[in-house]
């Protein structure tokens, strides 16, 4: 006897889950696309001012050397650096690497190395106002390095007072300095260095001409007065 087992079973019985769906597409009027789209512009604008922010400097000149007041500035002795300077500072004070340099970099004042090189340090030296200063230094208390054209400064050591001692007169890029333990000279040019083989005096002792403003000459020798027994010590800086 035949026995009806009814109509085959479906795919959906079969498996035990129902039949799968395609999801429809998001359309221009989704308010989840526009959020992507500006989701991405914000980034884009964030990106560029962070870019932007990070190139937010400006190349300027800076000296390589030690130059004191009166020496002409040369092409090797100038270092491009750039420099963020402070909101609202144009930087017209220093010489960008975009400006025309002047014919003639004589300086006016001493420049240390690494220091930008500003508009104002650029003019002739009144050279009426300067001094050739001799001092006569032990041999093994400067460089013999030191020559005509160095940039030194001069410390003074009172024998037996174990201190260094300060000029007591203004302080300045080429002169004295007025701060505790700081050199009796500083930045100071050398005008005339005989060779260490042949500039010693009959007492053993190396003299140099150094170029000195007269104010700071004067404050100079009045430490010199008021040292007993001094001695000096020159350092070279360039």
């Amino acid at each position: 006897m035949a026995t009806d087992l009814g109509a085959p079973a479906t795919s959906t019985s079969a498996t035990g889950s129902p039949p799968a769906t395609r999801a429809p597409r998001a359309g221009w009027r989704d308010p989840r696309l526009w959020i992507g789209v500006l989701l991405v512009a914000v980034s884009v604008v964030a990106g560029a001012r962070l870019v932007g922010a990070a190139d937010d400097t400006t190349r300027v000149w800076a000296l390589d050397r030690d130059l004191a007041a009166g020496e002409t500035v040369q092409p090797e002795d100038l270092t491009a650096t750039r420099v963020r300077f402070a909101e609202g500072d144009t930087g017209a004070g220093y010489f960008t690497v975009d400006d025309q340099l002047p014919a003639d970099l004589t300086l006016a004042r001493g420049v240390s190395a690494g220091e930008l090189l500003p508009r104002a340090a650029i003019g002739a030296a009144d050279r009426t106002d300067t001094l050739e200063v001799p001092v006569a230094v032990e041999g093994d208390q400067v460089p013999p390095s030191v020559g005509p054209g160095s940039v030194v400064d001069v410390w003074l050591l009172g024998a037996g007072t174990g201190s260094r001692r300060a000029a007591p007169g203004p302080s300045g890029a080429s002169g004295p300095s007025g701060a505790r333990d700081g050199p009796a000279l500083s930045a100071v040019r050398v005008v005339s260095a005989p060779p260490p083989d042949q500039g010693f005096t009959a007492s053993g002792k190396r003299q140099l001409v150094l170029a000195v403003g007269e104010q700071d000459a004067r404050a100079f020798f009045r430490l010199l007065g008021s040292t007993d027994t001094p001695v000096l010590t020159v350092v070279r800086r360039d």
